[in-house]
């Protein structure tokens, strides 16, 4: 028993220990091959959401020019028609004051 624990059990844990190393190695290199891909992928994925903004860019500026010129007709409009119906109101008052 003693023979045992002295010589043989040290030898096991060595082994086990060498063999727990070279898989934990084994494993590291896999996951460094792993992360790599997902870099490349990452990587990728930007170029093409770079590509996606400048459509959207393009797109941004024209609905805001859009945007700017319907604005302005509105705005347009809503004076033409404010100056109408305020001349008419002028006008009703005049003929109310006029008819006392």
């Amino acid at each position: 028993m003693e023979f045992f624990l002295n010589s043989i059990l040290p030898m096991l844990l060595y082994i086990v220990a060498i063999v727990l190393i070279i898989v934990l190695i084994v494993v590291g290199i896999k996951l460094i091959k792993i992360l790599d891909k997902v870099d490349k992928i990452a990587d990728n994925i930007n170029e093409k959401v770079d590509t996606f903004n400048g459509a959207l860019r393009v797109l941004k500026n024209a609905s805001d020019g859009i945007a700017s010129i319907t604005d302005t007709v509105v705005f347009s409009v809503t004076s033409a028609i404010s100056k109408i119906f305020g001349t008419l109101k002028k006008n009703n008052d005049k003929e109310e004051l006029e008819d006392e």
